[in-house]
């Protein structure tokens, strides 16, 4: 963490520089540190997935909701890369309305793990 705390600070102090004098600079500079932090934070994936894994063996899990929660997490993070991008660059209203799809997108795949849920309480509430 103290590598990308490093790295995004040096990012900024970059692009601050550049700000004043070619302002397309710094928005390359913020783009490719993004990609960068990204790339490094890709990384922690892998323990995510060997934990979600691990959890499955212990408690039997249907293998399509970890697939949804996987997706979900995916769609977090895609959606807080662009929104911040669109954001930092000038485009608040872009940015809000990628963050809204987001959200919307995250309801949409969430929907069958709530209909689960529904129907495993209304099992135990019918069951006297």
């Amino acid at each position: 963490m103290i590598n990308i705390a490093i790295i995004g600070i040096v990012a900024v102090l970059m692009a601050v520089i550049f700000k004043k004098g070619k302002e397309e600079f710094s928005i390359y500079i913020s783009i490719a540190t993004c990609f960068i932090i990204l790339l490094l934070g890709i990384g922690k994936l892998e323990v995510i997935l060997d934990a979600i894994g691990r959890l499955q063996g212990y408690i039997k899990i249907n293998k399509a909701y970890i697939n949804i929660l996987i997706k979900i997490i995916g769609i977090t993070y895609v959606t807080e890369f662009a929104a911040s991008l669109c954001k930092d660059s000038g485009y608040q209203a872009i940015g809000e309305q990628v963050e809204l799809v987001g959200k919307l997108s995250i309801l949409a795949i969430s929907m069958p793990i709530l209909m689960a849920l529904m129907d495993t309480i209304n099992n135990f509430l019918n069951v006297r």
